[in-house]
């Protein structure tokens, strides 16, 4: 595979073309452009360069941005934050509760095994008198 030359290369950027628009029925030229690959790369750049920061403004400057998913209202956030805070904490105390109630319901048809209830038969503790 044959190498560029870096001078090959920067010569090839910097070549002139000419660019006719022309009439087709009178082939009289309209416009005529000369570029270079350079001048059209400079140009889409810097064009791009301004869309994006036509459309980063308008975002950022505009009521647009409360149409972007995640941004929204600092006093929504907050309210938001505050909601899922108190709907996490009832259903913890939705779930405790039903527990409780699967429990008590097990116990009332005898499906909870027979707790031991007895005392635990521990050796006796010699108290030796001083």
């Amino acid at each position: 595979m044959a190498k560029l030359d870096a001078n090959s290369t920067l010569k090839r950027l910097r070549n002139r073309y000419r660019l006719v628009v022309m009439n087709e029925d009178t082939y009289e030229e309209v416009v005529k452009f000369k570029l270079s690959r350079l001048s059209v790369y400079i140009f889409l750049s810097t064009l791009f360069v301004v869309l994006v920061g036509l459309i980063i403004g308008l975002l950022v400057f505009t009521p647009l941005k409360y149409y972007v998913p995640g941004i929204g209202d600092p006093k929504q956030v907050r309210e938001f934050r505050i909601l899922k805070m108190r709907t996490d904490s009832m259903e913890k105390a939705l779930n405790h509760k039903q527990k409780y109630y699967d429990d008590l319901q097990k116990i009332l048809q005898g499906k909870v095994p027979v707790l031991d209830t007895n005392k635990l038969s521990l050796p006796k503790v010699e108290k030796s008198v001083d």
